[in-house]
């Protein structure tokens, strides 16, 4: 009974150790810089909308980024009527299946679902975006290193270039694109920071405000020690 108990407990342990580890490119940080969060909006809206929602998220919820509602009216509002309304895309998911055989996901969550013990989900979706390599087998002509045969093509392939495999199986920027790569890996971490501040626009206030609750618990001890004292002073 023993053995079996311990068989189960270290199940999970042993099913994560075996699966490939993956060695993930650390993410910029851009929560709190609003022109890089801006940034990665306008990207996600441009390049990634026409297949991929943030249906958890409402247009004005980016007026927290510095945007004001007119703003976000002129340049970013292509899938609504009003800025009240969620990121979603107009393709209908039963239209995305037929045309690219399963319905592209929601992405609301992709920043968080994607953590794992080789990196955060920020670090997952910095590497990958900068991982695609044509692959002519492949029906999109793209595969990605991280992911394996990968459904989604390289989308913005346009920005980055063209990369190859090459013959020591590493990846080779074969034709230039419309940025350099230091520009499309800061491209990359724009847009990965504003999809890691889609998956909770509340973060940065729950960070303030569990600090201000454990400065006040800090305080609150001072005095209930002090009461402590106070109580049994005259025992000893």
């Amino acid at each position: 009974m023993k053995k079996l108990l311990t068989a189960l407990l270290l199940a999970p342990a042993i099913a994560m150790a075996s699966g490939a580890a993956l060695h993930l490119d650390k993410a910029p940080d851009v929560q709190g810089d609003n022109a890089a969060l801006q940034s990665g909006a306008r990207t996600f809206v441009n390049y990634c909308m026409n297949c991929h929602g943030l249906s958890y998220v409402r247009y004005n919820r980016l007026t927290q980024l510095g945007l004001s509602e007119q703003q976000i009216k002129d340049h970013l509002l292509f899938t609504a009527d009003k800025v009240g309304q969620p990121m979603r895309i107009a393709a209908r998911p039963a239209e995305q299946k037929t045309w690219f055989g399963a319905t592209p996901p929601d992405l609301s969550l992709v920043a968080r679902s994607r953590a794992s013990g080789d990196g955060t989900g920020a670090d997952w979706l910095y590497t990958y975006l900068r991982s695609f390599y044509q692959d002519d087998k492949r029906p999109t002509g793209w595969n990605n290193t991280i992911y394996e045969n990968v459904g989604m093509p390289h989308v913005l392939w346009q920005l980055q270039g063209t990369q190859i495999m090459n013959g020591e199986h590493k990846l080779e920027l074969a034709t230039p694109g419309t940025q350099t790569p230091a520009e499309y890996d800061k491209t990359v971490a724009d847009l990965v920071g504003f999809m890691v501040w889609a998956a909770e626009p509340e973060a940065g206030f729950r960070k303030q405000l569990g600090a201000g609750v454990l400065a006040f618990l800090v305080v609150l001890f001072g005095f209930a020690y002090k009461m402590k004292k106070n109580y049994w002073k005259d025992i000893k």
